[in-house]
């Protein structure tokens, strides 16, 4: 499976991506510029965290007009696996591949810790390999991941089964706890908390791990079904 990391100016999580793949998962992957316009070569697609164009404007604003967007809208369409962490989250909902936006976080003040997220739908591309309610050790860090939707595109979360995860504390303000969310195709999720920091118990979890092994599982047939 051949996976890309793309890297804008300002991401600084691209290298725990590619790491996490590369060295944890032992998959294919190369950093990919924000330049290009032609993913097609990929199997995934991931968008690392960071302040990308420096967070002007607004968190992931400027990044969602980005020549690599409109690709990456170009692979959506066609069901490859995309995934959005932190300011990747961001860019995702900027560039409307994800429903809702981001808020400064509640108390005004940038997160850095670990936190305890809920797997809230294990029956997806990307959590299959998780079981549902299990608590994941992630680690989160962000100034502005307070997530927000209006009440009718939340019942069209739920409706859907789009909640992917939940923070069992809520250290942001976002509605309804909702640390992530994908697409109602199932095949772009954007998430808050940090998976490829969370890859080896040396670094304090490996609870990330099953979240790319999912994808790789998923893309090769062998998923788990659940009922």
């Amino acid at each position: 499976m051949k996976f890309a990391v793309i890297v804008f100016p300002g991401s600084n999580c691209d290298r725990d991506m590619f790491d996490a793949v590369g060295s944890h998962l032992k998959e294919d992957v190369e950093m990919v510029s924000s330049s290009t316009t032609d993913l097609s070569a990929y199997d995934a697609i991931l968008l690392p965290g960071g302040f990308s164009h420096g967070d002007y404007l607004r968190s992931g604003a400027m990044a969602s007009v980005a020549p690599v967007v409109r690709a990456i809208k170009e692979e959506a369409d066609k069901g490859t696996f995309i995934l959005g962490v932190c300011n990747g989250f961001q860019i995702l909902l900027e560039a409307g591949l994800l429903p809702g936006a981001m808020l400064p976080n509640r108390d005004l003040a940038f997160i850095c810790k670990t936190d305890l997220v809920r797997v809230a739908n294990n029956n997806t591309v990307f959590t299959n390999l998780y079981e549902e309610g299990a608590a994941l050790k992630l680690p989160i860090a962000h100034g502005e991941g307070n997530y927000y939707c209006d009440e009718a595109t939340y019942r069209r979360l739920v409706d859907h089964h789009q909640i992917l995860f939940t923070y069992e504390n809520n250290p942001n303000g976002s509605v309804y706890d909702i640390a992530g969310i994908c697409n109602e195709r199932g095949n772009v999720l954007g998430m808050m908390p940090h998976p490829e920091r969370a890859v080896e118990a040396l670094l304090g979890s490996e609870d990330g791990l099953k979240l790319f092994q999912s994808m790789v599982a998923n893309w090769r047939g062998t998923h788990v079904q659940h009922t």
